[in-house]
């Protein structure tokens, strides 16, 4: 027995603590109600006394300045913990649902024991994300949720720096390489997944489901990162960088008028129309300063030269050929370190504005459900999702999270400040895996949009250690508080669990 319910409301039942047991923020325990248990979790701790307050403040200054001890016989009568708990589940068997109803009065509260979860099932299509955690304990259960929805409605991953956001996301992608339900991008600005000196998702035993593209030094097997310069469309360049509506335009016109090679004829100052001067000096020479930037070109007023990954002359099909990666389950990782955030999001942009096209099509033809459901996963999500971005106009990021669903399109967001992205958008990320948050706003904003009532939660957020997280979504049965393995370790364990290849080399059978 950890307690004794004594008092309280539905949300807010208040327990005595047993003196010899401890209770800690997000522990998880069961109750008695009248047909069956509930599961109760704590959310916050006090202390409790049958002393006065003033005489509690006597002994405490009779103890500090006179030195004088004061024992008590019963001190473990008069002194005590309490602890507010909120009903999570009523759990009948098999059978768990919303709770309703208050636990017995006066009646005791246990510890959760692995056969009070076994309502806990494995669904179709499992998201492996960690273990169950009760506070700091960790019960031998599995935590899943159902990958091929959780990915098309979207996830968020918030957390303080340091938390564990890449050790979760790596432990994610790890679990779906060898699932044929999902093709995975990542767009990784830290080349920090693929483990070309570290481990990293190239251990995997499906390791040929992994398709890394990369501008620096390809390793072995990895592939080049070139894209034509013939692949961009003007509506590519929302959310990347500011273009006034003028200089739109004037994109606009001129890939009117040029088709693909709308960048290189814009940049060479090829007219528009001979009779009709459309824009200013002034507009074409910023936008055509800007492109020479952003895509890092170079013209002497006779030639264009390529100093990046932007050229003509190679990468008419990458972009193609990533969807089709994606299309067949692959997990595709860009290597994006070496480039500055706006040239990440222009590859982001130019690869998610075809898929999603592709997927759009595929429902139109009624083709869709043969397809795998299609994540984007997205650090530092505020850049392109967040309110002072979106008032200058959409993105494709921003259609993604609105509508990607609808067609099996789904993003993984990850960042540190969640409140700078707008409350619609927060809403429409159905899942959200929640590690440390210390920034009282940031939890706000989190507790307002979460698929369960975390009203009470902000400490247990606030306190949450490295690699301790809590899911709130539409596709579990509660918030969940779960311990996320660390990946080094599960690679470790996993090549361990590999079957050893016997080598038959230097034997003759002859």
């Amino acid at each position: 027995m950890k307690g004794l319910i004594i008092s309280g409301e539905f949300g807010k039942i208040i327990a005595r603590q047993k003196s010899e047991q401890s209770l800690e923020i997000g522990e998880l325990l069961i109750g008695k109600a009248e047909n069956n248990n509930v599961l109760l979790q704590v959310t916050d701790l006090m202390y409790g006394s049958q002393i006065s307050q003033q005489n509690l403040e006597l002994i405490s200054g009779m103890r500090l300045e006179e030195d004088s001890s004061i024992d008590f016989y019963d001190e473990n009568i008069r002194n005590y913990k309490l602890a507010v708990l909120k009903s999570l589940l009523s759990i009948k068997e098999k059978k768990a649902q919303l709770c309703k109803e208050l636990p017995k009065f006066l009646s005791e509260i246990r510890e959760i024991r692995k056969e009070d979860l076994k309502f806990i099932t494995e669904p179709k299509n499992p998201l492996k994300i960690g273990k169950l955690r009760s506070g700091s304990k960790l019960l031998d259960v599995d935590i899943a949720l159902p990958g091929e929805k959780v990915f098309s409605h979207h996830i968020l991953i918030p957390a303080t720096t340091g938390r564990g956001k890449s050790n979760l996301t790596a432990n994610m992608l790890w679990n779906c390489i060898d699932k044929s339900y999902c093709g995975i991008l990542v767009l990784d600005p830290h080349d920090e997944y693929y483990g070309r000196n570290k481990p990293g998702l190239k251990e995997h035993m499906k390791k040929e489901n992994v398709i890394y593209y990369t501008a620096n030094q390809p390793p072995p097997g990895a592939k080049t990162l070139k894209i034509n310069l013939q692949s961009i469309k003007p509506h590519h360049f929302n959310g990347v960088t500011n273009f006034s509506s003028p200089q739109k335009q004037a994109m606009s016109m001129y890939y009117k008028r040029y088709g693909k090679k709308w960048i290189e004829s814009l940049i060479m100052d090829k007219s528009l129309d001979e009779n009709t001067k459309f824009f200013q000096d002034g507009t074409m020479a910023v936008v055509k300063r800007k492109l020479l930037s952003l895509l890092d070109l170079d013209w002497n007023g006779r030639q264009l030269f390529y100093n990046g990954i932007f050229c003509l002359d190679k990468g008419e099909a990458i972009i193609s050929d990533i969807c089709t990666e994606l299309e067949n389950s692959n997990t595709v990782i860009v290597d994006t370190s070496s480039f500055a955030g706006e040239i990440e999001i222009l590859i982001g942009s130019l690869i998610s504005t075809e898929i999603l096209r592709k997927y759009k099509h595929y429902k139109l033809t009624g083709n869709l459900t043969q397809k795998p459901v299609i994540n984007i996963i997205l650090e530092e999500a505020p850049r392109v999702l967040g309110k002072e971005v979106l008032e200058k106009g959409s993105n494709i990021f921003a259609t993604i999270a609105r509508e990607g669903r609808k067609f099996k399109v789904g993003l993984t967001a990850i960042t540190q400040l969640p409140s700078l992205i707008p409350r619609q958008i927060l809403a429409n990320m159905n899942t959200k895996i929640i590690l440390g948050l210390e920034m009282s706003p940031e939890r706000q904003a989190i507790i307002d949009s979460a698929s369960q009532d975390l009203s009470a939660d902000s400490r247990a957020i606030a306190s949450l250690d490295t690699g301790e997280a809590i899911i709130t979504s539409n596709f579990s049965r509660f918030a969940t508080p779960i311990k996320i393995p660390l990946f080094e370790e599960l690679v470790k364990q996993k090549k361990k669990q590999e079957p050893t290849k016997n080598s038959f080399s230097g034997i003759s059978l002859s």
